[in-house]
């Protein structure tokens, strides 16, 4: 897991933009280039923000955008390389929750689904998330309203994890 720099911007927004992964972003439309170099340039100043590459055998193969608030709480957003190899998630969750509570000492992970990723759901299950629940009918695609499930993580509760393993 590496910083992500600008020389990263194009392959992060083709995988951004790919229709496996954009049909599961809470933004569904297609991202010019000018829009995300924009967007690049005001989050990586955000102190609180972390923008991640996660490599694979030094090849870029995820990213990861983290937003710590208040108190040891963070969001995260993620997604792979499409055509990235099967356990490239599960390798990129592990190593950003070791970055998460053992680098930045984190209380507490976030993450929101919406309801029809079953896929990113059990993942979150997976890597140990708690579902904490349910907004209904929350996010508006332009055609019609979804649910979005929340999940969260305590470092406790990765800790013990951890214990096990």
């Amino acid at each position: 897991m590496r910083k992500m720099t600008e020389r990263d911007l194009e392959l992060v927004l083709d995988w951004r933009n790919h229709p496996d992964v954009r049909c599961f972003m809470f933004s569904r439309h297609e991202i010019a280039l000018g829009e995300h170099k924009a967007w690049f340039e005001k989050a990586s100043q955000q102190e609180n923000r972390h923008l991640l590459v996660y490599e694979q055998d030094s090849q870029a193969s995820g990213f990861v955008n983290l937003a710590v608030s208040v108190g040891g709480i963070a969001e995260w957003g993620f997604y792979t390389d499409p055509v990235a190899p099967k356990g490239t998630g599960k390798a990129l969750g592990d190593q950003l929750l070791s970055y998460a509570f053992g680098e930045l000492k984190l209380h507490k992970l976030v993450g929101q689904v919406l309801a029809y990723n079953e896929r990113s759901r059990n993942f979150h299950l997976r890597l140990g998330f708690q579902q904490e629940g349910i907004l209904r009918q929350q996010h508006f695609d332009g055609d019609k309203y979804h649910d979005i499930y929340s999940y969260g993580l305590l470092a406790s509760e990765w800790q013990q994890r951890q214990g096990e393993n």
